[in-house]
């Protein structure tokens, strides 16, 4: 279960309401809502009585909340282990990932409202080596599922797409296959500007039985579209919020058949408590994920 769903369940069982609980944590009802239904199905019990004029706890829900408490104010602790109440949480991003990181945001601020999140923008590559020398808490990564000395955690997935110029074949299509799409050039994204989406890449046509002799390279996500976008019949492979998040009219976002899925992970240093590490898989994931070292 996550810490999110704990904290909610508190909130609403100290407001006795869901709106004012809302308001309280900075998000819409509904997301409670979900929220404590979900705990309340992983836990198998109702924890509250709803009616339309009041909400309660059963006494399961009684008993719950005593041990939610408890657990919050031991992942608390852990937070503040890794730096004084108030500190600086620095995160290192990756691109078109707002929504994530908006609701990441406003789960680690209901947590600890003294504290600051600093989102910071660098490449990939840079991205692990600030993990490493200190200069990032934690990173954003997609593609990474183990880095030497460093602690990943994958927390998300998301589709990889074909991109083709909207002008190509087959951008027309509800799904591609890398076969039909080997018979034009493949625009790959260089491994040094970002060796994860690389290799996803790379990783792709080898599943799929694709030798893809035609291979050019780009240096950016940017330069990547823009190539494509210029040759009708050229292609390249990134996730889908990369493609959207360029804006490009020239380029379509087509779905792969048999679907791709990428892993996005959270890393961190080594020194980092694993309670903390979940915490923070908590706000940034999907789903509740486990820690697991990486290399």
């Amino acid at each position: 279960m996550e810490l999110r769903a704990l904290r909610y369940f508190v909130t609403v069982a100290e407001e006795r309401h869901f709106g004012r609980a809302a308001e309280r944590l900075h998000i819409v009802q509904p997301a409670v809502s979900q929220q404590i239904a979900r705990l309340e199905r992983e836990l198998g019990t109702t924890l509250i009585d709803r009616s339309p004029r009041h909400v309660r706890l059963t006494p399961a829900g009684e008993r719950v909340l005593d041990a939610a408490r408890e657990t919050l104010a031991a992942a608390d602790r852990v937070r503040a282990a890794v730096g004084d109440p108030g500190t600086t949480l620095r995160v290192g991003t990756a691109p078109a990932l707002t929504a994530r990181l908006e609701r990441a945001l406003a789960v680690l601020r209901a947590d600890d409202p003294s504290g600051q999140v600093v989102l910071v923008d660098l490449p990939a590559a840079e991205r692990l080596a600030a993990v490493r020398d200190g200069r990032l808490d934690v990173a954003l990564m997609r593609g990474t599922r183990s880095s030497p000395g460093l602690t990943v955690v994958p927390v998300w997935t998301e589709p990889l797409h074909a991109v083709l110029a909207a002008d190509h074949p087959l951008s027309g299509r509800g799904a591609v296959t890398l076969a039909e799409l080997a018979e034009g050039p493949m625009l790959l994204l260089d491994g040094g500007a970002d060796p994860a989406l690389h290799d996803a890449a790379t990783r792709a046509l080898g599943a799929a039985g694709v030798c893809q002799t035609d291979r050019r390279t780009a240096g950016s996500v940017q330069d990547v579209v823009v190539g494509v976008g210029a040759d009708p019949r050229a292609w390249s492979v990134l996730p889908v919020d990369l493609v959207a998040a360029s804006g490009s009219r020239r380029v379509r976002s087509v779905a792969l058949d048999p679907a791709v899925e990428l892993v996005g992970s959270i890393v961190a240093p080594p020194s980092t408590p694993a309670s903390c590490v979940a915490a923070l898989a908590a706000a940034f994931g999907d789903d509740e994920a486990g820690a697991r070292p990486g290399g």
